[in-house]
């Protein structure tokens, strides 16, 4: 079987428990328990290999917990960022899980027992809270601690059940993989309230590459809105490890979200000194400005939700918005995360948002930031991508990429909108697609009805413009060409025949009537 089919064949395994166990529990609801014990299960195993690593004759869940010592334990969690005791490992719970009447206040206690292993180390705020949506107590598992258990049980053993082959071989992307696979599917179940947070792989990749393109290192990657994280995650996927020098940084204001995308690091095998992710409003609470600049930077912030903006006056010196002298309008605080983006972009670095079309041409404060993007020349690319690319909105969205380091004083605009392949209910880019939007990226190339790079002093006088399409980039006209000569020329034959045919009929009809 192939690494393809055994991916499909996996996913659809996680998909059928996440299904059956779940039973009347709303799925965007129950997606905390699977999700978290596809989680436990992971760290089980990583910690395990941990130890297992040095010594073939070493099964760690086979050990008694009075084997560790104080200095194994420290020692452990310098280096994984926590710790589990073997009788805590998900494998010895999930054995005993059908017998055991204390399932969900054993559970709660390991998880407890597993953020806390980290108070006082440097990795306690990557850990601290990981679990907390695993609420093995709620009355979404059953009305009593026997429906829950038995709910727990049954979650715990489809888990269990997964093969997902040696952990020291390839199934650590088979982790991260599946984890991305459950939060794809259940937000493309969801609608607007799990697909706000989740960007489609497809449309990661490409953002990515927007984002790293020809750069032979980054210090950092950074996503101010990260979601899940499957945005940074794709820098990971798509470039050496070592590209990325100093890890991947992310804030997010939905505390759900910002668990699961810590969860996502781990999985995908990111250690807890290799990501940096905060909690909190982006916009009005910034964290990182210490760490920046950053060499990349991706982003899918939220379409034209509502700021404070200039009901808080201080915010207009804030060295984000100050230089463009207009703060985004309250009920459209797009440009508020593109300049925030700005601010934090080193000079050699590249940024690349998903951003709401309307940004591009209403005027008021938005076409001011406008002209300030385009006369500091920052604005390197703008692509119009095709519509329901995205779960829970069929809007075409825009691709902006910032620059600080560019030779010219053109704007390039792409129009991608006819590149799609139509699959279930949604759209998508195929790796073709992308390498056609990377090779005119990277080449600057005016390519009829698809690409061209326009001079800022004529974006100027088209009042800041910037959307994809005419005058910029021209349609292409699809009307049927018609040759007049040969139009006429049938014509004149048609008519012919049709004088010919009326001579005939009045030949019969004359024979008749004789």
């Amino acid at each position: 079987m192939s690494s393809i089919q055994q991916r499909a064949e996996l996913q659809s395994q996680i998909w059928k428990i996440a299904n059956d166990v779940r039973g009347s529990v709303d799925g965007w609801d129950f997606k905390q328990f699977v999700l978290g014990t596809l989680f436990y299960r992971f760290i089980s195993e990583n910690f395990s290999a941990h130890f297992e690593t040095d010594d073939d004759t070493v099964v760690y869940a086979d050990l008694p917990d009075s084997v560790i010592t104080p200095d194994i334990k420290d020692d452990a969690i310098k280096t994984k960022g926590y710790f589990i005791y073997p009788s805590q490992l998900f494998v010895n719970v999930s054995n005993n899980a059908n017998d055991n009447p204390n399932l969900n206040t054993d559970l709660a206690a390991i998880f407890q027992a597993i953020e806390s292993s980290a108070s006082g180390y440097p990795s306690e705020l990557d850990i601290k809270g990981l679990f907390a949506d695993f609420d093995t107590t709620s009355n979404r598992l059953g009305n009593t601690v026997k429906d829950k258990n038995t709910r727990l049980a049954a979650v715990l053993k489809g888990v269990a059940g997964l093969k997902f082959g040696n952990f020291h071989d390839n199934q650590i992307d088979l982790f991260g993989d599946a984890y991305e696979f459950l939060i794809s599917n259940y937000a493309a179940n969801a609608g607007k309230s799990g697909g706000e947070f989740f960007t489609p792989q497809h449309v990661s990749r490409l953002i990515a590459q927007l984002a790293m393109h020809k750069q032979t290192s980054v210090n950092k990657i950074y996503d101010p809105a990260c979601g899940s994280g499957s945005l940074l995650l794709q820098a990971k996927k798509h470039f050496d490890a070592h590209i990325i020098e100093d890890g991947f940084w992310g804030q997010e204001i939905n505390h759900t979200t910002y668990n699961l995308a810590r969860m996502n690091m781990f999985l995908h095998n990111v250690n807890y000194d290799k990501f940096n992710m905060a909690l909190g409003n982006t916009l009005l609470d910034p964290h990182f400005i210490s760490d920046k600049p950053f060499d990349a930077i991706v982003s899918n912030p939220p379409y034209s939700v509502n700021w404070i903006g200039s009901d808080d006056p201080t915010l207009i010196n804030d060295d984000r918005f100050a230089p463009a002298g207009v703060l985004a309008p309250k009920s459209k605080a797009d440009f508020a995360f593109v300049l925030h983006a700005l601010s934090y972009l080193s000079a050699k670095g590249r940024a690349a948002i998903v951003c709401f079309p309307g940004i591009f041409y209403r005027g008021g404060a938005e076409q001011k930031i406008r002209q300030y993007l385009i006369d500091n020349n920052f604005v390197e690319t703008v692509i119009s991508l095709a519509p329901n690319l995205f779960y829970g909105t069929t809007i075409a969205v825009n691709i902006l990429v910032l620059s600080r380091h560019k030779t010219d004083n053109k704007t390039q605009f792409i129009d991608a909108s006819e590149l799609y392949k139509k699959e279930t209910n949604n759209n998508i880019l195929t790796d073709e697609h992308i390498d056609k939007i990377m090779e005119v990226f990277d080449t600057k190339a005016d390519v009829d009805h698809f690409a061209k790079c326009i001079d800022n002093d004529a974006i100027a006088k088209n009042d800041y413009n910037l959307s994809v399409g005419p005058p910029y980039v021209e349609s292409k006209d699809t009307r049927e060409v018609i040759d007049i000569t040969k139009l006429n020329a049938e014509i004149k034959t048609t008519v012919s025949k049709i004088d010919k045919l009326r001579t005939e009929i009045d030949a019969i009809i004359a024979e008749i009537e004789g």
